[in-house]
């Protein structure tokens, strides 16, 4: 026992040497560069933050806006959620795939899809515009809260389902067929005893759409305009474009601060959820829809879900084929018509993206492999303190993030700058917590006495784990593997901070070609929008081919 803790806590020793580097460092310069500017500790910028104009109104924004958001996101969510958890239809786990390759796509992809349909040049206006011969475009939500709100509620609604369907579909249908032999009408029995045992599971769901929504960056960036700043679209105005580093160091600890609280709550409410209660297998729970109400509630819930979330990523991919030459936007992303030595053609995006996200794939399965093995080996006190540390990265802003790199990684020791080694490391730290969730469960089924019995027979423990556990675990070390490249690819928020201008990735190519005016780059940015939508999607049905049962816990 003790060899294995020794084991243990060598195998996290690399992890945790790269998370001392990549993250806590830049974040301990973003907090001295908040409260130590002059070499001495003063808690002076926080408190005079506060008379900030700017920044009550991007707090104000940002809170409502979330709030607002997670609103949305649970009245459209809660009844799909009902639906998979209850019925049984055709296709459902089809549908069920479908309905969640919107959580997995970057938000530029969301904002650009956006644009497609709702847009001034939007398919849908400009229907609008030919069938009713008007000279402009009907539909204005552009650069409106309306526009927004409904991004946040497209990106997110998959994680209510998820998390509230998954919850659901495994409550005895015994509680509520007793109550109702018992008297209690359909509504009575719902509100006095499914809500109160679903409510721990709305309220984690609930949250975990507010942390997105007050987060949210590229969606704000995009669709919202110049008017609308959350804390993290003001962090990058106050750094990139006013040069204020001190000002967005302070928002960066501020949000830094509200982000923890909401995820203690978070945790705190998802522990609740995980109350002892007489399960059931979903298979056993769901039932086919034999009234006609029945038909058309589950009918019009799933077809309304559907359209929802297809028709803005069906029109981003019909907006990028330009007729009468549909693939004209695709060929111009490797053109250089400009013959400009400055200018990189955004097809170099692409090759960029799939450079960084291999990169930061393979680095993200040795340390994930190394921080599962230990985590999965360790007992007692070891393993409730590794875990929360590796989580730590998903609490953190993506932006703060990359302000942080840009004080520690630009002046000697770690002057990293000038190379394009920087965005590989940071999608790493964005990615490897993914691949720790998803390797544990399964690293944790393992038995140990085969490994054991290898040992006892002579086999060294490196060829017993590549002749034992590796076979096993393949699967999900597949399922992990996509789900780092997948990310990797969709990263944004930091690295439109740190990527140099020769090296941009398809995220932030898309954001500069948006921001030019003319027909042809908004035709690149939605033709690029369409290849990473599609890149993101096949690694999300490859995700869910490869899955083993319900391993992984995301």
């Amino acid at each position: 026992m003790k060899q294995r803790a020794t084991l243990s806590s060598l195998l996290f020793l690399f992890p945790l040497a790269f998370l001392a580097v990549f993250f806590f460092y830049p974040l301990v310069l973003v907090i001295l560069r908040s409260f130590a500017a002059e070499g001495r500790f003063d808690l002076t910028p926080l408190l005079t933050i506060w008379a900030e104009t700017y920044f009550r109104r991007a707090l104000w924004f940002t809170v409502w806006q979330a709030t607002a958001s997670t609103a949305l996101t649970l009245a459209l969510g809660l009844p799909a959620a009902f639906v998979f958890a209850r019925y049984r239809f055709p296709g459902k786990r089809l549908v069920q795939a479908l309905t969640t390759i919107p959580f997995v796509l970057p938000a530029m992809v969301v904002s650009a899809a956006f644009m497609a349909l709702l847009g001034p040049r939007g398919w849908l206006n400009e229907l609008l515009m030919a069938l009713f011969g008007l000279p402009r475009s009907p539909i204005r939500l552009q650069q409106t809260i309306w526009l927004i709100l409904i991004a946040h509620a497209f990106y997110n609604t998959s994680v209510v389902v998820r998390l509230v369907g998954g919850f659901w579909a495994h409550l005895d249908r015994k509680l509520t067929d007793a109550a109702r032999v018992l008297g209690g009408s359909r509504w009575r029995v719902f509100f006095e005893i499914t809500l109160p045992l679903l409510l721990p599971a709305i309220i984690a769901a609930g949250l975990l759409v507010f942390l997105f929504c007050f987060t949210s960056f590229g969606v704000i960036l995009i669709l919202g305009g110049p008017q609308f700043a959350t804390l993290e679209v003001e962090i990058y105005r106050q750094a990139v474009t006013l040069f204020r580093l001190s000002d967005a160091a302070v928002l960066s600890l501020v949000q830094m601060g509200l982000t923890f609280v909401i995820m203690a709550v978070y945790s705190r409410a998802q522990t609740r959820a995980a109350v002892p209660l007489n399960v059931r297998s979903a298979e056993e729970t769901a039932l086919p829809a034999i009234t006609w109400p029945g038909k058309a509630f589950v009918g019009l819930t799933v077809g309304g879900l559907l359209l929802f979330l297809a028709v803005p990523l069906f029109s981003l991919a019909l907006k990028s084929l330009a007729l009468p030459d549909p693939l004209r936007f695709y060929r111009e992303l490797f053109m250089n018509r400009s013959s400009s030595i400055f200018y990189i053609p955004p097809g170099l995006a692409i090759r960029n993206s799939l450079l960084f996200a291999t990169l930061a794939t393979g680095l993200s399965l040795v340390l994930g492999t190394l921080t599962a093995t230990a985590l999965a080996r360790s007992r007692g006190a070891l393993g409730r303190w590794l875990d929360p540390i590796v989580l730590l990265p998903l609490g953190a802003s993506a932006v703060t993030l990359g302000f942080g790199y840009i004080l520690a990684f630009g002046r000697p020791p770690l002057d990293l700058r000038a190379s394009p080694v920087l965005v590989p490391f940071a999608h790493t730290l964005v990615a490897f917590p993914f691949v720790v969730r998803t390797l544990l469960p399964a690293l944790r089924g393992l038995n140990p006495r085969w490994s054991e019995a290898a040992t006892i027979l002579g086999a060294a423990p490196w060829r017993a784990w590549r002749e034992i556990d590796l076979p096993i675990i393949g699967r999900a070390l597949l399922v992990a593997a996509v789900f780092a490249f997948t990310v990797s690819m969709g990263e944004f928020g930091a690295t439109l901070l740190i990527a140099r201008p020769e090296f941009p990735t398809m995220p932030v190519a898309i954001f500069r070609l948006l921001s030019q005016p003319g027909a042809l780059n908004y035709g690149q940015a939605l033709a690029m929008s369409t290849l990473l939508m599609l890149v993101c999607a096949a690694g999300f049905f490859l995700i869910e081919r490869f899955r083993v049962g319900e391993i992984g816990e995301f």
